[in-house]
C-alpha cells in the first residue's frame, strides 16, 4: 500500500496515472496536483469508476517552495512523482528535502530563463570545463546527491523512455550481453503522422530547445560537439521502415559516460522529417525559439512561449497521430572473447496507445517507464539513500515491469550498425 502525490497533470502525467491506476494493489492512493486544478479534477473523474486507486486533487504552483511543502506535509506521500516541466525539478526536489519524501522524475534540470545572469555564469563555466553547450544537464541535480543521502532519502533522475528506459537497456547489456561495451547508439525513431504542418510531440520549448541545440557526443571520455543536425544518417528501423535520423545532444549520454566510463564512444540519434527541420529552422532564423523577453505592443512576452500557445497541444495529438515509435540501443563490444554486436528496443503503436489511455506513443513511451520506476520505488527494488540516474539500479525488474505494462523489449543479435 502506497501513497503517491503526482505533480504534472500534462500528456505524460496522464499516461502515467492511468497507468498507475491499473496496479492499485501498489498504486493505494494518488494525488493529482498541478497549476491548474480543474484538469486534475477532469482526470480523476475519468478514471474514478475504471480503478481501485483513491484519486484526490490540489492546486499548487510548482515553482514555489513552500506551497509544494504545504501540500505534501497535508497530504504526507510516500512517493513524489514530478512530471511537470524541468524548470521544476530543483524546486520540488527541495521540497522533497524538506518534507523527507522520495522524489523522481522524467527529464533533467534546465532553466526557463536562460538569460539569467546567476545560472549564466555557471553555465558558461560548465562550458568551458565539460566541453558541451545545451542548457539541460545533470550538475544541479547531482549537487544533491549528499544531501539525499544524509536524509536517507532516494532521488530517481530521468525516467522515462530516452532518458530512462534507454539506460536501462545500457545496465541489461553490461550485466548479460557483453563483458566489454566498445560503443552505445541510442536511436529514437517517431514514425507518427499527426496531419499538422507542424507539431511538436512534446513540450514545445522544450523540444525545440533540444533540437535547436548543438549536437554532441562522447568519445573516449570527452564531449564532441557538432553544429545542430551536421550529422545525418539513414537507419531501417522494424515496423517503421527507412528514416533521416540526426546526431543530438542527450541527457543520458552524460550520466552513462559518468557509469559506464569504459565505453569509447556514445552517440544519440532521432529522426526528423524535413519538413519539420524547414520549419524549425525558419523559426529559429526570425527569432520564435528565443527564450529572451522582448516588449510587443507594451506588453512582455517570451517569444518560445509564444509560439508555444500557437502550436498544438501535444495532448490533443493523440486521436490524429498513426503509425509507430522505435526506440533503442545499440551496442558493439566483447562476450566470451569474441566480437559482438546487440540491439535491444521497443516498438510503440500510435493508435493503440491512443485506444488505451487516449494518449499518443509519445506521452505513452514516456508515462509508462515513469510508473514503472515508481513501481520500483515503492516495492523497495530501487531505494537507496542519494541521487541517482536508472543505470544505476538493477534493470531486471523494471525491464520485466515495462514487458508487463505496455513495453515489452525486442532483441537483435546481429542488427545494422550506425557508421
Amino acid at each position: 500500500m502506497s501513497r503517491v502525490l503526482v505533480i504534472g497533470c500534462g500528456g505524460v502525467a496522464s499516461v502515467a496515472i492511468s497507468k498507475c491506476c491499473q496496479v492499485s494493489d501498489v498504486f493505494t492512493e494518488l494525488c493529482i496536483a498541478s497549476r491548474t486544478k480543474s484538469k486534475c479534477d477532469a482526470l480523476a473523474e475519468k478514471l474514478a469508476p475504471t480503478t481501485k486507486t483513491k484519486i484526490t486533487t490540489a492546486q499548487v504552483d510548482a515553482d514555489d517552495v513552500e506551497q509544494l511543502c504545504a501540500l505534501i506535509r497535508s497530504y504526507q506521500p510516500d512517493l513524489v512523482m514530478n512530471i511537470a516541466l524541468p524548470y521544476q525539478d530543483l524546486t520540488i526536489m527541495d521540497a522533497c528535502l524538506a518534507c523527507g519524501v522520495n522524489y523522481m522524475d522524467t527529464a533533467n534540470y534546465e532553466p526557463e530563463n536562460t538569460d539569467d545572469p546567476e545560472w549564466r555564469a555557471i553555465y558558461e563555466k560548465r562550458c568551458k570545463e565539460a566541453g558541451f553547450s545545451a542548457y539541460f544537464d545533470y550538475s544541479w541535480q547531482w549537487a544533491y546527491k549528499k544531501k539525499f543521502e544524509d536524509a536517507g532519502l532516494t532521488a530517481l533522475l530521468g525516467c522515462g523512455f530516452d532518458p530512462g528506459v534507454t539506460q536501462a537497456y545500457c545496465a541489461y547489456a553490461a550485466k548479460h550481453e557483453f563483458d566489454r561495451i566498445d560503443t552505445i547508439d541510442i536511436l529514437d525513431c517517431n514514425g507518427g503522422d499527426h496531419g499538422y504542418a507542424f507539431a511538436t510531440n512534446f513540450n514545445p520549448e522544450i523540444n525545440l530547445r533540444e533540437v535547436s541545440a548543438p549536437g554532441s557526443y562522447m568519445e573516449n571520455g570527452k564531449w564532441v560537439e557538432i553544429p545542430a543536425m551536421s550529422i545525418k544518417r539513414e537507419y531501417t528501423f522494424d515496423e517503421v521502415g527507412e528514416k533521416d535520423m540526426y546526431l543530438l545532444h542527450h541527457e543520458e549520454i552524460e550520466s552513462l559516460g559518468k557509469n559506464l566510463p569504459d565505453v569509447k564512444r556514445i552517440r544519440f540519434f532521432m529522426t526528423f522529417g524535413q519538413s519539420y527541420l524547414d520549419h524549425m529552422r525558419c523559426l529559429e532564423d526570425v527569432g520564435m525559439l528565443s527564450t529572451t523577453p522582448i516588449r510587443f505592443q507594451g506588453q512582455e512576452i517570451v517569444p518560445i512561449q509564444f509560439l508555444k500557445a500557437l502550436l498544438p497541444d501535444p495532448a490533443s495529438l493523440g486521436p490524429r497521430t498513426k503509425g509507430k515509435t522505435n526506440i533503442g540501443c545499440i551496442f558493439t563490444g566483447e562476450k566470451d572473447g569474441q566480437e559482438k554486436h546487440y540491439y535491444i528496443y521497443n516498438v510503440c503503436d500510435h493508435q493503440e496507445c491512443y485506444r488505451e489511455v487516449g494518449s499518443q506513443a509519445i506521452s505513452y513511451t514516456t508515462g509508462v517507464p515513469a510508473m514503472c520506476g515508481a513501481l520500483m520505488m515503492l516495492t523497495g527494488e530501487w531505494i537507496k539513500p542519494g541521487v541517482y540516474t536508472v543505470e544505476e539500479f538493477n534493470p531486471d525488474p523494471f525491464l520485466d515491469a515495462l514487458d508487463k505494462y505496455g513495453l515489452p523489449r525486442r532483441e537483435n543479435h546481429n542488427p545494422a550498425l550506425v557508421d
